[in-house]
């Protein structure tokens, strides 16, 4: 008999991951399809054809795992920043540029003069980086000319959901990063709009993640999706903390990859020096993939380290098991490795044996993060339920150096936590969950 399942897709910086689960939480499968960047006179750029070809691909492939069955809705959540800009009949008008693209140096410099640093990140919770939408919106202005017909602007989300089929829409968790969005009344910034020379509705129709926006058109491949609730699931790592099951108030979700981000959900309403002072301090604050609630985003350089201290070692990631098992026995000498602010900031004491210089290596980057979960508790009150995921938590020196530092944590065992959590907001917009409290918890250790 054939299932009724959902899906949820995550289009991310290095690859488009999309899963398929039964209501009730079963993972059953799992495609994928590369993100595909070129390397300019400019910088890294894609397009949006490439970008939707590569969901496709990753959902198809997905569904071929499980032919019998039927999707009822799918939900889709990205990598923020980068965006699609088109005409009124939906055709793209420039290269989609990566979001670590830093091409608008110069238009962050004007940003600041024209609109003020200070002023910026106050309305915006956004630090002065050349991170975000805005910026690359105005260089865009000045060197592809054909963006001036521009009418539309799609986070990756967005696109992938309108070229399934759905309804224009933006996402909340998604705009807060544009540079566009005021932070405490969730419009649009018309200053900041007119001064990117954006057209006014390139951000309209904003809604929460988890807000039905149409349904599938499909066919051949993805015939098994035609008819489905299209959702936005907003920015991948808050996805991947509704996927495991940390977004409540307080909740802070830690992602330990090449770099270490610490997500934190908390009430709406910082006052605005809070935020200018968390954006000074690297930290943004945005609207969240949980609905009616803010996220605060912060990140480390530790897993860079880690892999640096690694390499230094001479030892894989095969190897680290071996490693793990030398730093149990190992005395605690923290000067074995000291860190600076930097990733690159690494001084290893040659005459430690590998496993002193790894339990310090542990113990140094999860220090640094329990002091950035230190700023975000000073902003929000008490830190709550702490899930980790990623490549370094198989380590158990690490995942016990992250104990030490923060206290209890869980680690995830779900390998796709962004496509579940994708794929549980799709429950939400098709009615198959009632609400957060309702939705299937992941496993975790």
């Amino acid at each position: 008999m054939a299932r009724s399942l959902l899906a949820g897709v995550d289009v991310g910086t290095t690859s488009v991951k999309a899963l398929l689960m039964t209501p009730d939480g079963e993972e059953l499968a799992v495609g994928r399809a590369p993100t595909v960047w070129t390397q300019t006179g400019a910088g890294a750029e894609t397009s949006g054809r490439l970008v939707l070809d590569a969901a496709r691909s990753a959902l198809a492939e997905a569904l071929q795992q499980c032919p019998d069955d039927r999707v009822s809705a799918i939900g889709v959540a990205s990598m923020a920043e980068s965006g699609v800009l088109t005409d009124a009949a939906d055709t793209p008008l420039a290269p989609v540029i990566a979001w670590h693209d830093h091409r608008d140096e110069a238009e962050l410099e004007v940003l600041i003069r024209d609109l003020g640093g200070s002023r910026f990140s106050r309305r915006t919770g956004l630090p002065l980086w050349t991170q975000w939408s805005l910026t690359k919106h105005r260089w865009l202005r000045d060197h592809v000319p054909a963006t001036a017909r521009a009418r539309r602007r799609y986070s990756i989300a967005e696109w992938v959901v309108r070229g399934l089929g759905g309804e224009p829409a933006s996402e909340l968790s998604l705009a807060s990063r544009t540079g566009w969005l005021d932070l405490h009344t969730a419009e649009p910034w018309t200053e900041a709009m007119e001064w990117s020379g954006a057209h006014a509705g390139l951000l309209a129709n904003l809604v929460s993640a988890g807000t039905p926006v149409g349904r599938a058109r499909t066919s051949g491949p993805l015939a098994a999706v035609d008819g489905a609730v299209l959702t936005l699931a907003g920015h991948d790592h808050q996805a991947a903390a509704i996927g495991l099951g940390c977004h409540a108030p307080g909740d802070e979700f830690v992602s330990c990859g090449t770099a270490e981000a610490l997500l934190r959900t908390a009430t709406p309403g910082l006052a605005e020096d809070v935020v200018e002072d968390l954006a000074r301090q690297g930290v943004t604050v945005g609207w969240s993939a949980v609905r009616e609630r803010w996220c605060l985003l912060g990140a480390t350089q530790g897993g860079l380290v880690l892999g640096k201290v690694l390499a230094a070692l001479g030892v894989e990631r095969d190897g680290l098991a071996e490693l793990d098992r030398l730093a149990a026995s190992a005395p605690d000498v923290p000067d074995a490795v000291t860190l600076g602010p930097g990733a690159g900031d690494v001084t290893i004491d040659r005459a430690a044996e590998p496993g002193t210089v790894w339990r310090a290596a542990t113990k140094g980057v999860s220090g640094q993060s329990a002091a950035l979960s230190d700023v975000l508790t000073r902003a929000t009150g008490p830190r709550g339920e702490v899930v980790v995921a990623g490549g370094w938590t198989h380590s158990t020196t690490f995942m016990s150096a992250k104990a030490a530092s923060v206290g209890p944590v869980r680690r995830a065992t779900t390998a796709e936590a962004g496509c579940r959590g994708a794929a549980l907001l799709a429950g939400l917009a098709d009615g198959t969950y009632a609400d957060l409290p309702d939705l299937p918890t992941a496993a975790t250790t």
